[in-house]
């Protein structure tokens, strides 16, 4: 499955400040057509405000926050145990939420958007991303991970047909992100517990409770990095892995070593706390990392996924029981550049976490797209816990709204030649080309496809024309039907303002849509002032 391909719904929530209720205007800012770019209003009920309260009562380890509206007056309504099935008091609310939060989202317009948007990857036999992006800072802590339609249906975070993570449109540009064949990650073990949480002891006691965790920090990397080794025998293509382990490295030294090697991935695991400027780390006793200093040497070491089995790295500040905006560590990582971020919703225990990173990087390794190895791990989580213990809600993804999910590149994708059956073997070889009508220069399409964009890693690049994207379009070779004369290629588009393509002769915008190319059609990347390229098809000698 190529990641390019997956067609994505990306969802805003926004609180409306010109009314005192809860007033909110959910709006479609990304999706597969046209017509799906639409916009509802609601209001955040007294149920829901009950609902979450009471999940903050049962689950939270962080304390009650100042939510929306709450009114303690009664207890929520929960949905009825199925007969016969007894079902925990935390097992119902989770899916009460879960209905909730999905119907309160996915209202009037917004649900054609999605049916839509379903029914166009359904027939491309795809998934769908689905990404929201949560504007108000009040509703960021709620876990959108447990949205379900109804009653006994697969959460929206746990499904592979619906690939769930969160965004923010508060980014800074995505830049050119190299394509990689392996896994690399750099594993780092910090401080385990809260700084002044050790009593005090003698200079001699300290000497040895410090070689006792120096000890056990050892021990633990290389459980650890057992575990980040992906075992192969499924039958699928696994990719190389490494892993190297930093123990509570210094900020320099942690700089040093990400930028003296290439990672893909940085895992932390130790101990975290929220702050304003993306939490804290703490790498060592009195050597703490915030969120802003780690994000710069990410982005600059292209590092494209970061992972902290940490507490509370994907919940914001608070100050006066009022959240911060954009203070979590996620929000922060992303903000800054990084493609993608995995942290933890509250505290995770070592058990439930260590199952988590098992099976992600295995799937990680198998070279799936990084939020749909995120949701085999996360059923992973649910089949060993089970859906009334909240494991399988903690962790939470956040990805770049730029980012297709790609961190290793998808084995399938590789080049292959235009299949030749035995009846076509001695005769000529069609070659598509696309040439340019300015300068005369010729690019073969070799292998049957091409990559048109404005990043070094394309077979076009087009990094002087305005309205150019990073990853434009792709044209490409389709088999078509024994005994057919001509091969059949197509253009698909993935850009922000779309391709022109002359259709009998006329000129015709394409966006985000796929459409036969024949032998002389004429075609603009971008603006429609833009140079113009012709698409041919020659023959070369018989083979």
């Amino acid at each position: 499955m190529a990641v390019l391909d997956i067609p994505c719904l990306s969802l805003a929530i926004g609180r409306l400040r010109a009314t005192q209720a809860p007033h909110f205007a959910i709006h479609v800012i990304q999706a597969p057509y046209r017509a799906g770019y639409v916009l509802h209003d609601s209001i955040w009920s007294d149920e829901l405000a009950q609902l979450w309260w009471a999940w903050q009562e049962l689950f939270s380890a962080r304390g009650l926050p100042d939510v929306p509206h709450v009114s303690q007056a009664r207890p929520p309504v929960l949905i009825e145990s199925p007969l016969g099935q007894p079902v925990s008091r935390g097992g119902r609310l989770m899916q009460t939420l879960g209905v909730g939060l999905w119907h309160w989202l996915f209202d009037g317009p917004i649900q054609s958007s999605l049916d839509q948007s379903q029914g166009i990857a359904i027939g491309q036999g795809k998934p769908l991303r689905i990404r929201i992006d949560v504007r108000d800072p009040a509703l960021i802590e709620i876990p959108w991970e447990i949205m379900q339609s109804d009653a006994g249906k697969q959460a929206v975070s746990l499904s592979q047909q619906l690939l769930f993570s969160r965004t923010t449109s508060d980014v800074d540009a995505l830049p050119a992100l190299r394509s990689e064949q392996s896994l690399n990650i750099l594993l780092v073990l910090g401080q385990d517990a809260a700084p002044g949480a050790q009593p005090n002891s003698s200079a001699l006691e300290g000497i040895q409770k410090a070689d006792l965790n120096r000890l056990r920090l050892e021990q633990e990397a290389i459980a650890l990095t057992r575990i980040l080794n992906p075992k192969g025998g499924d039958g699928r293509r696994m990719a190389p892995c490494r892993v190297d382990t930093l123990l509570q490295p210094t900020p320099a030294e942690l700089i040093e070593v990400l930028e003296a090697k290439r990672y893909n991935v940085l895992f932390y695991a130790g101990h975290g706390v929220p702050a304003p400027d993306g939490g804290m780390l703490f790498l060592r006793p009195d050597m703490p990392m915030n969120g802003t200093e780690l994000a710069q040497v990410l982005t600059r070491c292209q590092v494209k996924l970061a992972v902290f089995n940490a507490c509370w790295g994907a919940q914001p500040d608070q100050q006066g029981y009022q959240v911060i905006p954009r203070s979590s560590l996620a929000e922060v990582l992303l903000h800054h550049g990084v493609p993608a971020v995995l942290a933890m919703r509250d505290s995770i225990t070592d058990e439930e976490a260590l199952s988590f990173i098992e099976v992600l990087a295995q799937a990680l390794a198998q070279r799936m797209p990084i939020d749909q190895a995120v949701a085999v791990a996360r059923q992973h989580l649910l089949t060993l816990f089970r859906f009334n213990h909240q494991a399988w809600t903690l962790p939470v993804l956040y990805m770049h709204p730029e980012f297709d999910g790609e961190l290793i590149k998808p084995s399938d994708e590789s080049l292959t030649q235009i299949p030749r059956t035995p009846s076509q073997l001695g005769q000529p070889t069609p070659i598509a080309a696309l040439r340019s009508l300015e300068t005369s220069r010729v690019w073969q399409i070799r292998g049957g496809l091409m990559r048109v964009g404005m990043s070094a890693e394309n077979d076009v690049v087009l990094s002087s024309e305005p309205g150019v994207s990073r990853k434009h379009a792709e044209i490409f070779y389709r088999s078509v039907a024994e005994g057919a004369h001509q091969p059949t290629y197509f253009l698909r588009d993935f850009s922000r303002y779309g391709t022109w393509v002359t259709v009998a002769g006329d000129w015709q915008k394409v966006h985000h849509q796929e459409v036969s190319l024949q032998p002389g059609a004429q075609l603009k990347f971008g603006g429609s002032q833009n140079s113009v390229l012709e698409f041919s098809v020659m023959l070369s000698e018989a083979i």
